[in-house]
């Protein structure tokens, strides 16, 4: 009995394990959403504004919640803690991720297209943190030595990212 038991449950399991699978046509749905990968807080793509009309939108106020789309100018090549995307003045803006709670992979992003989703807001940047993220981006460090002044700039901290 116990011989018969074994022989049905192992003819079942080869038999699942033969089923083809079907494969997506170029260009469908199926194939477009293995493209892009969540990293951090899942979010719907919905009133997204584009990177370029960011400035905007946060001018007159200190912060802005936003989910926004951009291109991937830069990336941390030694965490993944940190991406840096194209504003529409040619201007990048760091975008961190909320209590380091994910990462990006390390591999180059650039050109990358991402839609991100959290907290827009000016900030004024050290000297000490701009020089640590210079390392990380893996800048001599003869360019690291020229950054002296603190600099105000435009910085998000995301809760979630689709990397396209």
């Amino acid at each position: 009995m116990k011989k018969n038991l074994c022989l049905l449950l192992a003819i079942a399991l080869l038999q699942g394990c033969n089923q083809k699978q079907p494969i997506a046509e170029e260009g469908t749905i199926e194939q477009a959403a293995n493209t892009s990968t969540t990293y951090g807080a899942a979010f719907e793509e919905e009133n997204v504004i584009p990177a370029s009309e960011l400035v905007k939108a946060v001018a007159d106020k200190d912060s802005l919640q936003a989910t926004v789309a951009a291109e991937i100018k830069e990336s941390c090549q030694a965490k993944g803690c940190w991406m840096d995307v194209k504003l529409a003045d040619s201007s990048n803006m760091k975008v961190t991720f909320r209590d380091y709670g994910f990462f990006v992979p390390l591999e180059n992003l650039e050109g990358r297209q991402v839609v991100f989703t959290g907290t827009a807001k000016r900030e004024v940047i050290s000297v000490e943190d701009q020089r640590h993220y210079a390392k990380d981006a893996g800048k001599s460090e003869a360019e690291i030595a020229a950054i002296t002044a603190p600099k105000e700039e435009l910085r998000f901290i995301a809760d979630g990212i689709i990397l396209k």
